[in-house]
Formats: structure tokens, C-alpha cells, sequence
């Protein structure tokens, strides 16, 4: 079994590549529920739904979220209807939002819900959320607190980042499945190549989530999502500039400190200062090919570190 912690976009193409090389059952995708929020009445789980559609081959790789084969007559509608249109909801994907808020409404965990939808998917790797309650990432800047996806979509993540908050971390439990998966020793823990300020470290922040994969017996291996000083994609890199550290390989892994055993990164960067085992590896995913190759790639690695 290999637990892979994720968060959206990034993570959810390595989480592909891994779903490509190991059987259904080999593969468990922790999702980030940071993000999460109530909109327009209904809860929207950004990265557990980008993991979904992309593990299903449903999603957008132009726009990198939602999904490939979308229509946006309810937006233009509400737009129309002086709606609130900053966060957008396409036609398609709204069924996943409404079916998720009546059947959370009704009693059912997130994790039951996203267990379901998965399977009717046709999706063979376990996705779980990384707790059933609720916790939810929140930015200060200049102005003030600021609900993640306020900070995110609505201003387009401008305001300068000054510290984050993670609501809820505290009273959350972490999911029941992960623990036993962790607590059975498996293959390996990875940590995808998600923003780890935003996508990661809310899942450790869930009490007894860190220790128990420090715990777990088995190499913890991280991949960076920085290359050449710049994120891939999203305000990685801003995030880590503007909290007054250089952004880089290196820093991303001084953020996950001791937990790492081993850290994959890219090809020619500067490994300098990095503690854990570093292994080389073309971290750029691009093509399908390329997150294969990735996630053979941490599997070397991880595997040498047993």
C-alpha cells in the first residue's frame, strides 16, 4: 500500500501516474480538505474533486480543475440574475456539489460520500478525505483574516501572505482509514508535489496525523513542486517569498523537516542543505508518459530507502 498525501492539481497528476503503476488496492490518495467551503448553499471540495475527475479522466487539463467536458449555463444564469460568479461552478460539476451537500445534509461522512461517488466513477484507488470534520485554511494579509478561496479565486491571491490559519485543525479527527492503513505498514508515505503550505500541511496539522506517519515504519518521501525556484502551478513559490524565505527545492523540504526519509526533486536543481535523501528525477509532468515515469520514480526511491 502506498499512502499518497495530495492536495489538487499537482498532486493529483502524480497521484495518476501512481494509479497507472500499482494495483487498485495498492494505492490510497489522502486528500487536503483545507480548502473546502460553503457556496451558493452547497459544500465544494476542490482538491477531493480534482483528484476524482482526474483519477476518473473527466478533468480539465486546460483549465486544470472542473471538468473536460463542461457547460456554464448555470453561471451565465446567475451572473445574469446578479449572482455571485467569482467561484465557478459548471453545469456538470454542480450535480457532484448537489448529491455531496444533500447526502452530508443527511447524515452521511465525507469520507462515505467521496467513497461513492469514486466507485461509480470507475475509480480503482481509495480516495479519503484526511478528516470527516471540518477544518478550513485561512490567510492573513494586510487587511486582515481571509477565507481561503476568498484569498484564492476571488482575489485571484494578491493580498501579500503574512501567516495561515488552519480552523478547525485542532478539534478534527483524523480519518479512521488512513490511521489503520498507516498503522498496517505501508510501502511507503508520499507526499505529492502539492503547495505545502495550503495542500499538505493542513492534513498534518490534524491531530496524530504527523505522528502517525512519522510512526508508520515506512520511508516518507516527498516530491517538490518547485523547479528552478518557480512553482509549476499556483502561489507556491509567492507564498514562500513573501513569508521571507527564498522559494526552492530545499525550502519546501526544510517545511516537512524530520518527517522525510526521502525527497525527489528536480534534475540540475540545488540540493544544498536538503536532510533527507535526495534522488533526481524529471519532476515536470506534462504528458501521461511523464507521471508514470514520476511515479516510478518515487517507487525507486522509496524502495531503496526500505
Amino acid at each position: 500500500m502506498i499512502v499518497a498525501l495530495s492536495g489538487g492539481i499537482g498532486g493529483a497528476k502524480l497521484a495518476l501516474g501512481l494509479s497507472k503503476v500499482l494495483p487498485p488496492s495498492g494505492l490510497l490518495v489522502v486528500a487536503n480538505t483545507g480548502d473546502d467551503f460553503e457556496h451558493h448553499g452547497l459544500t465544494i471540495c476542490p482538491d477531493i474533486d480534482t483528484l476524482t475527475y482526474t483519477l476518473a479522466g473527466l478533468d480539465n487539463p486546460v483549465l486544470g480543475w472542473g471538468r473536460a467536458d463542461e457547460t456554464w449555463s448555470f453561471m451565465e444564469t446567475l451572473a445574469a440574475l446578479g449572482g455571485e460568479d467569482w467561484f465557478r461552478l459548471g453545469d456538470r460539476d454542480l450535480a457532484l456539489h448537489v448529491l455531496r451537500t444533500q447526502r452530508l445534509r443527511g447524515g452521511e461522512t465525507l469520507s462515505a460520500v467521496t467513497d461513492d461517488i469514486r466507485r461509480r466513477l470507475g475509480i480503482g484507488p481509495r480516495i479519503l478525505p484526511m478528516s470527516d470534520d471540518p477544518v478550513r485554511t485561512r490567510i492573513r494579509s494586510d487587511a486582515g483574516w481571509i477565507d481561503f478561496q476568498d484569498w484564492f479565486v476571488r482575489q485571484r491571491a494578491a493580498p501579500v501572505v503574512r501567516a495561515l490559519d488552519f480552523a478547525g485543525a485542532g478539534r478534527a479527527r483524523p480519518q479512521p482509514e488512513v490511521l489503520a492503513a498507516l498503522r498496517a505498514g505501508p510501502r511507503a508515505v508520499v507526499i505529492c508535489p502539492s503547495n505545502p503550505f495550503i495542500s499538505i500541511e493542513p492534513i498534518l496539522a490534524v491531530p496524530g496525523m504527523r505522528e502517525a506517519i512519522a510512526g508508520c515504519g515506512a520511508p516518507v518521501v516527498a516530491v517538490s513542486p518547485i523547479i528552478a525556484g518557480q512553482a509549476v502551478k499556483g502561489p507556491t513559490a509567492k507564498m514562500f517569498s513573501e513569508l521571507g524565505v527564498t522559494p526552492s527545492a530545499a525550502a519546501v523540504a526544510a517545511r516537512y523537516g524530520d518527517l522525510l526519509t526521502g525527497y525527489v526533486m528536480e534534475e540540475g536543481d540545488d540540493a544544498s542543505g536538503i536532510a533527507p535523501r535526495v534522488f533526481r528525477a524529471r519532476t515536470l509532468m506534462q504528458t501521461l508518459d511523464d507521471k508514470i515515469a514520476l511515479a516510478r520514480a518515487v517507487l525507486t526511491a522509496a524502495d531503496a530507502l526500505r
